[in-house]
């Protein structure tokens, strides 16, 4: 009968016989558990000799010895002869050292599990009667795949220490589910409280143990029932009760998202902070919509801005030589404005003008029209946030095919 443990190696030495492929695998993967490492062996593949130069392992260049088992925690036996194998085999259960065959794995007396891991969790797999590692290769990464896309409570179960608590800002995409990347799904099935935005993948909450505590503390245009400074201290008062909490944000948290306050706040209370990228709706919005911001042989730079800042020399520069994509976030309401300010600036009145609404989700709509008629053409098919605007050639229907539910004007 086989028993699946879970073995502290760190600091600990460990034997490897033989100097090929095979037991370099092994040596790789007891170097990741910080085992004290010992290879006997003639000769070392490629992958050994580094190792040892680096001075990563010790190396006794010869045949083994039953000496060489002299105070070691494990043996691995991979050197290809079963005589030799064997030998090592019986050495080690008569010292009662736990020793793995890698050639011949129901004669040791320890098997090596196909593993994968997510965090702090360490996923094994083994074969209970004769080895099979084919298939129980294929048994981890199914369930790796299971683990990967954030589809278990990988909750801990036991309580933290206060300090043990900590907050991971996720950014969650512009929307679309399927675009919140594997890593953020993973800190959301690990999570303790979810602090959500109005925005960004809130059909994802959905998918959380009923247990999970959500704190929404979404805004919307011109209210804000929770100011930031009293979001930054959920975040720090949750993690100091030993809780893993996740932020929850659309797009990317540094990216017009105050993502850079939420860490300040957090390392200025001792608060243990990671931050997990999205995909900016900037960048998503409007490929999603058929508008590639860059074209070759019509823009080659993009310029990001938050329509409540105003514009910035920069971009003026690039409308008005045609040299630059310019994204706007948040400009929906100051649309007028923008468009009244760019045209005093000698913007072309001619410029395309994209207004993508609720992008990479079913109410995705796009409005295009000149800059002259946006606002007219924008108001008139009643244009709302959150919405992406899009300015410069590339927001032309004509460049790419037109992408569906489009309204569009001359």
């Amino acid at each position: 009968m086989t028993t699946l443990l879970g073995l502290e190696l760190a600091g600990r030495r460990v034997l490897v016989v033989g100097g090929g492929p095979v037991a370099a695998r092994r040596v790789q993967g007891l170097l990741a558990d910080a085992a004290r490492v010992v290879v006997v062996a003639p000769q070392l593949c490629e992958v050994l000799r580094d190792l040892h130069r680096w001075g990563l392992i010790a190396w006794h260049a010869r045949e083994v010895r039953e000496a060489d088992l002299d105070e070691v925690w494990l043996v691995h036996t991979a050197t290809g002869d079963r005589a030799t194998d064997a030998g090592v085999v019986a050495w080690a259960a008569d010292r009662r050292v736990f020793c793995v065959d890698a050639g011949a794995g129901q004669h040791g007396t320890a098997r090596t599990p196909a593993t994968a891991r997510h965090g702090d969790v360490l996923v094994g797999v083994v074969s209970t009667g004769e080895p099979d590692p084919r298939r129980t290769v294929a048994v981890r990464d199914a369930l790796s795949e299971h683990l990967r896309d954030g589809r278990v409570d990988l909750r801990r179960r036991r309580p933290r220490a206060p300090h043990e608590g900590r907050v991971v800002l996720v950014g969650g995409g512009p929307g679309d589910v399927g675009l919140l990347t594997l890593a953020g799904r993973r800190a959301l099935a690990e999570a303790d409280v979810v602090v959500t935005d109005r925005l960004g993948p809130v059909e994802v909450l959905e998918e959380l143990a009923a247990d999970v505590e959500v704190v929404d503390v979404g805004k919307t245009p011109g209210h804000h029932p929770v100011p930031q400074h009293e979001i930054n201290r959920i975040l720090v008062e949750q993690a100091q009760r030993g809780r893993l909490v996740v932020r929850l944000k659309g797009g990317d948290p540094f990216v017009y998202g105050r993502g850079g306050e939420e860490v300040l706040a957090c390392r200025e209370a001792g608060v243990a902070v990671e931050v997990i990228p999205g995909i900016s709706s900037a960048l998503a919005v409007p490929a999603a919509a058929g508008i590639p911001l860059t074209h070759r042989g019509t823009v080659g730079a993009v310029h990001v801005m938050n329509g409540h800042d105003g514009w910035s020399p920069a971009a003026l520069t690039g409308l008005r030589d045609a040299s630059c994509t310019v994204v706007v976030l948040m400009g929906v309401a100051v649309l007028p404005a923008l468009v009244e300010q760019a045209l005093a600036a000698g913007v072309a009145a001619t410029t395309p003008v994209a207004v993508v609404e609720s992008g990479t989700t079913q109410g995705q709509r796009v409005t295009r029209a000149a800059l002259a008629r946006v606002v007219e053409v924008a108001a008139a098919a009643g244009v709302r946030a959150p919405a992406v605007v899009v300015l410069g050639a590339v927001a032309d229907a004509g460049l790419l095919e037109p992408a569906a539910h489009v309204t569009m004007a001359p």
